[in-house]
């Protein structure tokens, strides 16, 4: 297939101050790799809404094509792994940090960082999923390395109604486990138990105590909030439950004690899944694909958006009136 001279891709600019929009791009425009793909679909995540709108210091570097995510096929490659045709996907990996991102008719991706689309998953699939799903897999993925299993009990995710929690629901319950959900939008309840959340709770309803250890509710938690949120979780975890701890909605800070840790045993692991190395990310991929895949992303994808009307997602995805996953039609 061959690449056309210029095509359209959504690119941030910090000359003089923030500017962003569509503009006509060519293949020597974009950061270097060695595979091109045709790209398909992408989505949007609060980290695009940021580099964006420039609300957020997101970019390292300027001038950047936007989106942290992107699906699409191979149409050239100096790699031998990869051959024209190829379907593939990138999440994270520098995309809109480093190096151009998703938003564009044409993307060019270090090979390194390119994964074959797994056997199973549909391109605009894996772009409901995104780094939003990618999170909520690499969080059970590294719970259960480190010991979680249904037996332990319910886990619960927090911000259940965000985009990573709505997927954490729905894959936990296709992986085993019984989920438990907390959130601040109650009125999302038969939402949320459409995904598989066995019990629905308002955060405002939560009594969490003051003790350094109370009574243990869960077996283990995935946390997209942070903050007290997440202090509070460590109290309430049975012992060796882990809480991956993938977000700060709710703040960055983190009071607790180390009873959790040194008397039930009890483990915060840390979830950056941008940096996550290939062998992981493949496995998270395959298990997408398979066992792990949600049964409700028809459901859990709410908007499809072009290039054109890109921008005006996100203004209200940093408001907080967005629900669900976005995704982007190249």
């Amino acid at each position: 297939m061959s690449i056309p001279q210029q095509f359209r891709a959504f690119r941030i600019h910090a000359d003089g101050g923030h500017r962003a929009g569509i503009e006509p791009l060519s293949l020597d425009d974009l950061a270097p790799g060695e595979v091109v793909i045709r790209a398909e679909w992408s989505s949007v995540n609060y980290k695009d809404a940021l580099a964006g709108t420039g609300e957020g210091k997101i970019l390292r570097r300027f001038p950047l094509v936007g989106g942290i995510d992107v699906a699409g096929h191979v149409v050239a490659s100096t790699d031998p792994r990869f051959r024209e045709g190829d379907p593939v996907l990138c999440t994270g990996s520098g995309l809109s940090e480093t190096r151009d991102g998703g938003y564009s008719e044409y993307v060019r991706l270090p090979a390194e960082w390119t994964i074959p689309l797994p056997a199973g998953l549909g391109l605009r699939e894996a772009m409901v999923l995104g780094t939003a799903g990618f999170t909520a897999g690499l969080s059970l993925l590294r719970m259960e390395a480190n010991g979680q299993t249904p037996a332990l009990g319910p886990v619960v995710v927090t911000g259940a109604t965000g985009g990573v929690s709505m997927l954490a629901i729905d894959i936990l319950t296709r992986a085993g486990y019984e989920a438990h959900a907390i959130t601040g939008k109650t009125d999302q309840r038969a939402f949320l138990e459409r995904l598989g959340a066995r019990r629905v709770i308002g955060r405002g309803d939560m009594q969490w105590g003051q003790r350094p250890l109370e009574t243990a509710i869960w077996g283990g938690a995935i946390d997209s909030v942070g903050g007290d949120t997440l202090a509070n979780l460590t109290r309430v975890i049975q012992p060796y439950g882990n809480i991956a701890a993938c977000g700060l909605a709710g703040g960055h800070g983190l009071q607790t004690t180390v009873m959790p840790f040194i008397i039930r045993g009890v483990s915060i692991l840390g979830i950056a899944s941008a940096g996550t190395a290939r062998a992981q990310r493949e496995q998270v991929w395959e298990r997408l694909a398979g066992p792990w895949k949600p049964a409700h992303l028809d459901a859990i994808c709410t908007r499809e958006v072009t290039l054109d009307t890109l921008p005006e997602v996100f203004p209200t995805m940093l408001a907080g009136g967005s629900f669900g996953r976005t995704v982007v039609r190249l």
